[in-house]
């Protein structure tokens, strides 16, 4: 049986190593863009420096945490003007508990890193592009002399080369 502590300031890097990528990729996925989610993730963890909580378990942590990252976010989205709606934000938690619980979203990246390693030529080079440069499709068309539908139909063929890979690799485990 799991005792419930309360979480000090002093408990914050821990809670932080914790919780930090899981809650910046949930605010990804709710919509906000890179800038947005680490601005948002600090004041994730500014709230619980100023608004100790208990803690029961690792698992109910993480949801409390979620809550206040979407809060923030509704509010910094009521700021902007570009409110998403409850329903779709609800949509957004039950997809996000379909897919991460349990820790594996830590697991699947893990899974997908060793799967782009794994990827040779054109189809490596497209992704590194695309994903960690963030390059357009007419940059990367441009430097593989490629066309920007060549482009296109090669990331969504190697996209789905990693979806497989990464779900035999979690098959695996």
């Amino acid at each position: 049986m799991a005792i419930a502590t309360e979480k000090r300031p002093g408990d914050l890097a821990s809670l932080v190593r914790t919780h930090q990528a899981g809650i910046w990729r949930y605010l990804r996925f709710l919509g906000a863009d890179e800038t947005q989610a680490d601005d948002l993730t600090q004041d994730v963890f500014l709230a619980v420096v100023r608004k100790p909580f208990v803690e029961h378990s690792t698992a109910a942590t993480a949801a409390y945490l979620r809550t206040v990252a979407r809060n923030l976010f509704l509010m910094s989205a009521r700021k902007r003007r570009r409110q998403p709606t409850i329903a779709q934000l609800n949509l957004a938690d039950e997809v996000w508990a379909r897919l991460s619980g349990d820790d594996r979203a830590d697991a699947a990246l893990a899974a997908l890193g060793d799967c782009v390693e794994a990827l040779e030529g054109r189809a490596r080079q497209a992704v590194e592009m695309f994903y960690r440069h963030d390059r357009s499709r007419a940059e990367i068309a441009r430097e593989l002399e490629m066309s920007e539908d060549g482009v296109k139909s090669l990331l969504r063929r190697t996209r789905e080369v990693l979806r497989k890979c990464v779900e035999g690799k979690r098959g695996e485990q």
